[in-house]
């Protein structure tokens, strides 16, 4: 019995968070990013009604950084996007904190710009944590999708 609770403590210790904020204050906190920011799903459902100097929202946790369609941003964005950045709970903070510094840090390149001039003192977790919520639901895994047609037999 102890080596099972032990495998699940370390179990739960090793897996990754997907968003440590609290949601509820992050819907609160959305306020101050909803005047250039939408929420709006790809089915059209408005969970925040927004201002569209930014991008929609939707989706972003996990999302690979400048690939919201029909949005133009800047080319430092892209260039991070196209390095890898994908958006997790640190690289949002991040980003939100000084959007500036952050593209410069994650390209390298000492002149980059963000299009996103305002900045979030604190709050960043928790408004993550809102966003991720809000999302197309994850892909099943094929492991996963195998494992449940074997434990139905």
């Amino acid at each position: 019995m102890k080596p099972l609770v032990t495998a699940a403590i370390f179990g739960l210790l090793a897996a990754p968070a997907f968003a440590e904020g609290d949601p509820a204050k992050g819907e609160k906190g959305f306020n101050k990013c909803k005047s250039c920011h939408m929420v709006v799903s790809d089915d059209g459902d408005v969970i925040v009604k927004g201002g569209k100097t930014g991008p929609n929202l939707w989706g972003l946790a996990g999302r690979t950084a400048g690939t919201t369609e029909g949005f133009k941003y800047s080319k430092d964005l892209i260039a991070a996007g196209e390095a890898g950045l994908v958006w997790d709970e640190a690289k949002f903070v991040g980003y939100t904190t000084d959007p500036k510094k952050f593209l410069q840090a994650e390209t390298g390149n000492p002149k980059a710009k963000s299009k996103m001039s305002f900045r979030l003192k604190k709050g960043g977790e928790d408004i993550f944590a809102f966003l991720a919520s809000h999302g197309p639901a994850p892909a099943e895994e094929p492991a996963a999708e195998e494992n449940a047609a074997a434990a139905s037999e």
